[in-house]
């Protein structure tokens, strides 16, 4: 529990400086913000900092922070000053179900340091393009704060293992942000897989969609005047300003940056650590991984700025017989076994043969997962100081799979991993590629 003398301090910094920043210097505090009328008092709630507020804050991660009685966002933050004005006429467009009133008087910021160095936020939530998600979650931890960060969690192998290890030096809270563990059919396929309803699991086969990539490279274009873009490259190498390479003014689309190899790997890391995480879960190796991969896929044509892998097929094998095969279709998790298969597809679809594996009831004794709400999840962690259910190591663990595979397409043949050294037996060449180059020095971790 945190002294009064904390509290006090608190909501000095509250009211002093989030109200007065608003202009809210004066207003009425109602009985149920103090904890009347069965709400949770202050002292109860969990304090949280949004860091981005692109199209998946809007959609999701706001909205349930905001809806958490036990929660209270303090501050957003992003570098692009549109997206930190919200108004009806937007939401009404974009139906992103948020409401002005929803975030008045709630502090923002537009470099994200700001926001770590309140000591009054217990959490952070990190939804920015991927090439930012380790240098802000680092540094996040460093300054005290837990973190849900958006998946998919790292641009390298090495970056995940500094990530996760800091996480248990600091005894933070950690949750990877990937919803698929609390969708239904894909949490009861790895129940059902889990215990044994297809007999010996031998197969996996993983998909995602296959994205538009080919976009020709054109001039430097006008920074817009509310995007401070250095601060948007970060880490990433100096480029020259153009809509396709960040995100489109004034809306909430898929973003250019997310077909770009210097702040994204494209879909083989994006949807792939949705449906990648399914399979670890299933197999029960989500925190390990392969022993071998070996993959081949489709660059996009010479002179594209939309540079990532446009499609991909992969083949991975696991120390327990299991071999798993990832590849660009859409988005679906199939165990096959012995005795049956399970397939479940995004967003809800569920078959198995035969189909009375489906009304498999799971006995008392039996191994039984845990489907719980990822924001839920992790707020309720930071609450006891549990661990989430998908904590650092095992977002690493997911992420990595992809970068094994991408790694394997760009050097091809078929290399041996070793999980526990997360290095390669049979390639130096591959185990150059485990780690990237380091930004620029001001954002170095």
């Amino acid at each position: 529990m945190k002294s009064n003398k904390s509290m006090t301090r608190r909501r000095l910094l509250r009211s002093a400086g989030v109200l007065a920043a608003s202009g809210w210097a004066t207003t009425i505090i109602r009985s149920s913000a103090l904890g009347a009328d069965g709400h949770v008092a202050p002292s109860n709630r969990i304090t949280v900092g949004m860091i981005g507020m692109g199209r998946q804050v809007i959609f999701t991660n706001l909205r349930a922070f905001l809806g958490a009685p036990d929660c209270q966002v303090v501050a957003l933050c992003d570098v692009d000053r549109w997206r930190l004005n919200i108004t009806d006429n937007r939401m009404s467009v974009w139906g992103g179900g948020i409401k002005p009133e929803d975030v008045k008087g709630i502090a923002a910021y537009t470099d994200f340091r700001e926001v770590l160095a309140r000591k009054d936020i217990d959490a952070v939530m990190i939804s920015t393009p991927d090439h930012w998600h380790v240098p802000m979650a680092v540094a996040a931890i460093k300054s005290g704060k837990d973190v849900c960060c958006e998946k998919p969690l790292t641009r390298s192998i090495a970056e995940g293992r500094l990530l996760s290890d800091l996480v248990t030096k600091h005894k933070r809270v950690f949750r990877t942000d990937s919803e698929f563990r609390s969708l239904k059919n894909f949490h009861q396929a790895c129940e059902l897989v889990r215990n044994g309803r297809i007999g010996k699991l031998h197969t996996i086969r993983t998909g995602v969609p296959i994205d538009q990539y080919e976009q020709p490279a054109r001039r430097e274009e006008p920074i817009p005047e509310e995007l401070a873009y250095d601060l948007w490259l970060g880490p990433a190498p100096k480029a020259p300003y153009q809509e396709d390479r960040v995100h489109q003014r004034h809306a909430y689309v898929r973003a250019g940056w997310m077909r770009i190899s210097d702040y994204c790997d494209g879909m083989i890391t994006n949807w792939g650590a949705h449906l990648n995480d399914i399979a670890q879960w299933g197999n029960n190796t989500d925190r390990t991984g392969p022993i071998e991969v070996e993959g081949r896929g489709k660059q996009p044509p010479a002179g594209s700025l939309w540079d990532v892998l446009q499609e991909f097929e992969i083949t991975y094998r696991y120390a327990n017989g299991v071999t798993l095969i990832y590849q660009t279709e859409k988005p679906y998790v199939r165990f096959e076994g012995s005795e049956g298969w399970i397939y479940a597809e995004f967003p809800n679809k569920l078959e198995a043969e035969p189909k009375s594996i489906l009304t498999s009831t799971i006995g008392p004794n039996e191994i039984h997962l845990l489907l719980k709400n990822e924001k839920r999840d992790f707020i309720d962690c930071v609450k006891s100081r549990g661990q989430t259910l998908e904590d650092a190591e095992v977002g690493h663990r997911t992420t990595s799979l992809c970068h094994l595979g991408h790694i394997a397409v760009k050097v091809g043949g078929k290399l041996k991993w070793d999980p526990a050294a997360e290095r390669f037996t049979n390639s130096e060449e591959a185990n150059h590629l485990l780690s990237r180059p380091p930004g620029r020095e001001q954002f170095r971790i």
